[in-house]
């Protein structure tokens, strides 16, 4: 994996937190919500809980200004929606975050396999990999996965993108 510019992503944290909805983003998170619920329950069977997990992907996603549908297609590509997911790699929880990340951007208490951290983490990391590729999807994704070079991974979500949640 390419070695993180945790300076280039520390504003991005912090601005995050900061942001507050306006009624007619509101709406629209609604409207989103309502769209996704259907295909999320493949994974996820309690509807409060897809509820849940459904507001914080958008929330977390449109702050860093990513398409939430992307996100969700992401973490059905990493883990199936299983928080307490850890790769043999040694990544965690939803969108498979690498544990060298929480000395870069956060806390030594941040944990991973709580789902509002861990989406922060990974939606940030997503974004700063899009924007140094300049909005190039195939070669984020390839980034946050760390095979850059290659497209068998951005493919894949790509394909779960298209075909469940869009």
């Amino acid at each position: 994996m390419a070695q993180p510019l945790p300076q280039a992503l520390r504003p991005t944290l912090e601005a995050a937190n900061q942001h507050h909805q306006t009624a007619q983003q509101q709406w629209r998170a609604r409207q989103w919500r309502t769209r996704m619920d259907t295909p999320l329950a493949r994974f996820i069977s309690d509807p409060a809980r897809r509820q849940t997990l459904l507001t914080r992907i958008y929330q977390e996603a449109r702050l860093a200004g990513l398409p939430p549908d992307l996100v969700l297609a992401l973490i059905q590509v990493e883990s199936a929606f299983n928080a307490d997911a850890i790769s043999s790699a040694g990544a965690v929880g939803l969108m498979q975050i690498m544990p060298f990340w929480v000395s870069e951007l956060g806390l030594p208490i941040d944990d991973l396999t709580h789902p509002p951290r861990n989406l922060r983490y990974g939606c940030t990391i997503l974004a700063h990999y899009l924007a140094i590729e300049n909005g190039d999807f195939t070669r984020a994704l390839a980034r946050y996965n760390g095979s850059l070079g290659k497209t068998w991974y951005p493919e894949r979500v790509m394909h779960a993108w298209r075909d469940t949640w869009r």
